[in-house]
């Protein structure tokens, strides 16, 4: 069995990441969606760390990133500063559980 092409591999990483960029563009301000629902919605239910590596390399502003949440309600990463994603959720009125 032939290995796919390497320009074959790239296309359905971009895809992915594609439909990631989708799925999270519309999240509503004041609402949230965990990584693994996002990863769920692009159609890779188990690639949660995908999501996040993803996100993490977005600097696209019409891409809200800190929308998208863990899921135990924590608010994870965020390439600008976790303080800078609270923040942002918080004048976005969501409410979530800070750790102590």
């Amino acid at each position: 069995m032939k290995k796919p092409k390497r320009s074959f591999l790239k296309n359905e990483e971009t895809s992915f990441r594609d439909r990631i960029f989708v799925v999270v563009r519309k999240i509503p301000r004041g609402n949230t969606l965990t990584y693994k629902e996002v990863a769920t919605r692009a159609g890779k239910a188990k690639a949660v760390r995908a999501v996040g590596n993803i996100l993490n390399s977005n600097y696209n502003p019409d891409i809200p990133c800190h929308r998208v949440i863990r899921s135990d309600g924590q608010t994870g990463g965020y390439n600008r500063g976790a303080q800078n994603k609270i923040a942002i959720l918080k004048k976005e009125s969501f409410h979530f559980h800070e750790k102590n």
